[in-house]
């Protein structure tokens, strides 16, 4: 079975590709997502068919949204990842760091919380 972190780090380099698919597949059924927004607690998105939705929505919205990991460590069946995000609007580039916690459970990802600097 793969550690926490090895499916984490697959989820994110699936995410990094804009794979909808595949992020899907590393999710569970009953997975549920926490967005950073809208500001100041985020919107909850429960089940493969809302968290998919979200996923498609975010990508077609941010084509060129990007996670790179600053720090990575778990503990049980948690994973911590500090990030920076980065895009690019209208040809300005911008980004914002912040942190997932994620729940893991038989090697996929059951659940991610997402927190932002700012």
């Amino acid at each position: 079975m793969n550690s926490v972190i090895e499916v984490v780090q697959r989820f994110n380099d699936a995410f990094n590709r804009h794979d909808v698919d595949a992020v899907m597949a590393l999710m569970s059924d009953d997975c549920a997502f926490e967005n950073t927004r809208p500001q100041p607690d985020g919107e909850r998105f429960e089940g493969q068919k809302r968290v998919r939705v979200f996923w498609e929505q975010f990508f077609a919205r941010s084509p060129e949204a990007h996670f790179d990991t600053e720090e990575i460590f778990a503990a049980g069946d948690r994973c911590v990842v500090r990030w920076v995000y980065s895009w690019a609007k209208e040809g300005k580039r911008g980004h914002v760091r912040g942190v997932d916690i994620f729940r893991v459970r038989a090697g996929q990802v059951a659940e991610k919380l997402s927190y932002v600097k700012g």
